[in-house]
C-alpha cells in the first residue's frame, strides 16, 4: 500500500500568507484534523473530500497524495528506494510524466538533480518491466510527481490535481504582470463579499479579481473546466464516485445578478483581454467592463472596490505609480463615500502614496513579489 492510503493524509501546496485561509476552506470542503504548514496544509481526507477539494479549491495549488517517506542520505539510496515502488500502479509505459523537488538542508542539495533521479528511477522501472521508458513532459505531463527532501528525509508524493490548480482554463489573453488566480481568490476571500453589495475594480487588467468574484459567487467550481485531474492515476480512484462529486458542485451553481460585479481600466487592450477572458466562464457576459480611467468615474458608492493598481513593470518609474495612487487616494476619499476598498500592491512601500489610514494591511505574496492588500473604510 502507498502511504496516502494508510493515512487518509494529504498535503495542499498554498502560497506565502494564504495557509490559515486554507485551512477554513479546506475544512468546509470535507477535510479533517487540517493543520498549516510551511506553504501548506496537512490533511485527512476522504476519496470523495479529496475529489472535492480538487474541484473546488480556490486558494490551493496542488494537492499531494504521499507515496513514500523514507530516509535519503545519497542519490544512490535514492534511486534504489524509488525503482521499489509500483510504478505500473500509477502509469504505464505510454504514458508521460514529469517530477517536481524541492530540497532543504539535504545531502543531496540540487533539487533539479533530485528530480532527475527520481525520474531515472521510474524509467528504470519499466525498461527492466516491459523494455520501454515512458517519456517525460514538463509541459502537460498524464502524471506529475513530487519529492520533497528536508533534512535528508524524502518524500515522494502523487500530484492528485494533474498540475497547478491556479490554472483555472479561463485566462486566454493577458496583459503585463497578471495576478495568479489562487492569490485574486485569497483577495476576495479576505474582503468578506457575500454578494449584498456591488462588487466594482477600477483598474481591471486582464478580469481576475472580476472572474474570481464571479466564480466564488455563483459557486462554480473553480477546476470545473479541467478534463483529467491527477488523482485519476490512484490505483483505487473511483470514477462513479468522482462523477457524484462532480454533479454535486455543478447543482450548487447558481445565477449572477446584473450589475453585481463591474470593471473598468484606462487601457482598451486590458478591457478586450479581460472581456475575452471573462466570456470563457458560464456567467461571465454578465460582468460589465467599460474602457475608462478611474478619474473619469462618476464616483463608486456604497459598493466594495477590489483592485491592483499598476505598479512595477507595469508602469515607467516609481514616480508614476505614486502619483497615480496619491490620485487614486484622492479618488476614493471624495466620490466613493459609503463604499470599503481593497487596494493589493506588490510593493509595499507605495502604500504610503496612497494616502489614506488603512483599517488593516495583511501580506500576501504574488509571485516573487512582497505584497500587501490593504482595507480602507470610506465614510
Amino acid at each position: 500500500m502507498f502511504t496516502y492510503q494508510k493515512t487518509n493524509r494529504y498535503f495542499a501546496l498554498t502560497a506565502d500568507g494564504v495557509a490559515e485561509l486554507a485551512v477554513i476552506e479546506l475544512s468546509e470542503l470535507g477535510a479533517t484534523e487540517v493543520r498549516p504548514a510551511f506553504r501548506g496544509v496537512y490533511f485527512n481526507a476522504s476519496p470523495q473530500a479529496l475529489y472535492r477539494i480538487n474541484l473546488e479549491t480556490r486558494l490551493c495549488t496542488r494537492v499531494i497524495a504521499p507515496l513514500l517517506s523514507f530516509d535519503c542520505h545519497s542519490d544512490r539510496y535514492l534511486k534504489q528506494t524509488a525503482a521499489k515502488l509500483p510504478w505500473h500502479l500509477l502509469l504505464n509505459e505510454t504514458q508521460t510524466f514529469a517530477v517536481r523537488a524541492t530540497v532543504a538542508n539535504s545531502r543531496i542539495t540540487h533539487s533539479q538533480y533530485a528530480a532527475l533521479c527520481l525520474k531515472d528511477a521510474v524509467a528504470d522501472y519499466f525498461l527492466a518491466r516491459v523494455g520501454r521508458r515512458p517519456s517525460v513532459d514538463r509541459r502537460d505531463p498524464d502524471l506529475w510527481l513530487d519529492l520533497h527532501l528536508e533534512r535528508n528525509q524524502a518524500t515522494i508524493g502523487l500530484d492528485t490535481s494533474g498540475g497547478s490548480l491556479h490554472r483555472r482554463g479561463y485566462r486566454v489573453e493577458t496583459v503585463a504582470a497578471p495576478m495568479q488566480e489562487t492569490l485574486a481568490a485569497a483577495i476576495i476571500r479576505l474582503t468578506g463579499w457575500d454578494g449584498e453589495r456591488p462588487l466594482v475594480d477600477p483598474m481591471c487588467g486582464s478580469g481576475t479579481l472580476l472572474a474570481e468574484a464571479m466564480l466564488g459567487y455563483c459557486r462554480i467550481p473553480a477546476a470545473g473546466q479541467r478534463s483529467r485531474f491527477g488523482f485519476m492515476h490512484l490505483p483505487d480512484f473511483d470514477p462513479q464516485l468522482w462523477s457524484k462529486v462532480f454533479a454535486a458542485a455543478e447543482s450548487g451553481i447558481r445565477p449572477l445578478p446584473a450589475g453585481l460585479i463591474s470593471g473598468s481600466d484606462l487601457s482598451s487592450e486590458a478591457v478586450a483581454a479581460a472581456r475575452c477572458n471573462l466570456n470563457t466562464l458560464p456567467q461571465g457576459a454578465a460582468i460589465q467592463i467599460t474602457a475608462a480611467p478611474f478619474q473619469d468615474l462618476a464616483g463608486i458608492v456604497d459598493s466594495v472596490i477590489v483592485c491592483n493598481p499598476p505598479y512595477g513593470v507595469r508602469l515607467k518609474d516609481a514616480e508614476q505609480a505614486r502619483r497615480l495612487l496619491d490620485e487614486f487616494g484622492s479618488f476614493l476619499k471624495h466620490r466613493c463615500l459609503g463604499s470599503t476598498a481593497y487596494l493589493y500592491l506588490g510593493e509595499r512601500e507605495l502604500l504610503k502614496s496612497v494616502g489614506l489610514r488603512p483599517s488593516w494591511k495583511r501580506p500576501l505574496k504574488n509571485g516573487g513579489l512582497d505584497g500587501v492588500l490593504a482595507k480602507y473604510e470610506l465614510y
